[in-house]
């Protein structure tokens, strides 16, 4: 049976932030945005107990907490900052799946130092505080979906541990909104069918699901009985990156598509960081209020993977034409992908300068 670490920064974004300007520490901080117009990116812990987060309007975001600091991102330095948590992780095994500049998974079944899965999630905790002076929370369990699980459970800096024998129980008291994959819509949509926890969902036969859900319905049906046979792939060979939004309200202004789909790019280039890879075709994908689906790409000649250059041909293409009808769901993805390393990485480094 596999020994899987779900690491999970906290509040990564603002925790850098925290650190470097310590008049910042225990005050609400969000990254992004701005007093006037814009999108928060990522908010401290202690913006959000007044229910700041991450994709809110700055507008929003300062009604709920008028004392709220916005900080411009600097993503280089958590460029920097996540490679040094790489360099942690790599020592404990090369089973590394990054997810994201915050987070990734671990395959720690034969690792590369003595110790148990804990001990070794905790030695990792450990090094990052001091290395970096942030936390991180960790999940520990037998498969993917249940270490991502667990890294939620003790937020922040928290460490969880899901064994074999406790994960039936653990998933029936679970809420089902706490369940990964299960955004806000899809919990408004069970909670109308009574299921508000994973022991509902579980009392579901799969085709009652698939006919609810399609084929998430599937998912759902595995999931809640701790099924997860996916491996921890370092080298997956990926054919496009991308980052995809479905608003609670439709947008009507070109304006705060524009806002949503910079926020978008950003994520996308944040992945792509991650995987350290670039890529020449830039697709758009624009679904309205009718469910009625269009997308839009352009294929340059050269190689981008930068979230300012993301953000402008994003809103290029939003503006091709401009949408005419409300808009519930943005999505942007990069293809033609090639790896960033080595010769490449030195070209593009010099195009970038």
């Amino acid at each position: 049976m596999r020994s899987i670490i779900h690491i999970d920064m906290d509040a990564f974004y603002a925790s850098v932030e925290q650190r470097d300007n310590p008049e910042y520490v225990g005050r609400p901080v969000a990254v992004g945005g701005s007093t006037r117009r814009g999108v928060v990116a990522a908010a401290s812990y202690e913006a959000r107990k007044f229910g700041v987060r991450s994709a809110m309007p700055s507008v929003a975001a300062l009604q709920r907490c008028p004392d709220l600091i916005f900080v411009k991102p600097r993503f280089d330095v958590y460029k920097d900052v996540s490679r040094q948590i790489r360099e942690i992780f790599r020592a404990h095994t090369d089973l590394v799946e990054p997810l994201s500049l915050d987070e990734a998974y671990l395959d720690v079944s034969e690792p590369k130092l003595p110790g148990t899965d804990v001990e070794i999630a905790q030695s990792i905790k450990d090094s990052i505080r001091q290395i970096t002076g942030l936390t991180a929370s960790a999940g520990v369990s037998f498969n993917k979906f249940l270490a991502k699980t667990a890294s939620d459970v003790n937020k922040p800096d928290g460490l969880f541990i899901i064994r074999p024998e406790e994960a039936h129980a653990f998933l029936a008291r679970l809420p089902i909104e706490d369940f990964h994959g299960v955004g806000r819509a899809t919990a408004r949509r069970m909670n109308e069918r009574g299921i508000y926890t994973g022991a509902d969902l579980r009392a579901r036969s799969e085709a009652e699901l698939i006919s609810w859900f399609g084929k998430s319905g599937q998912f759902f049906y595995r999931i809640v009985r701790g099924r997860d046979h996916r491996e921890v792939k370092p080298n997956r060979v990926r054919k496009s990156v991308g980052a995809e939004r479905t608003f609670l309200q439709d947008l009507k202004r070109m304006s705060e598509m524009e806002e949503r789909i910079g926020e978008i790019a950003d994520r996308v280039s944040e992945r792509m960081s991650a995987s350290g890879v670039a890529g020449r075709t830039i697709t758009l994908k624009v679904k309205y209020h009718d469910f009625t689906l269009t997308t839009r790409s352009t294929t340059l000649h050269h190689d981008v993977h930068e979230a300012g250059e993301l953000r402008s041909i994003g809103a290029q293409l939003l503006r091709q034409p401009e949408p005419a009808r409300p808009v519930r769901l943005l999505g942007l993805s990069v293809s033609n992908l090639v790896q960033i390393d080595g010769e490449h990485a030195a070209r593009q480094l010099r195009l970038e300068l």
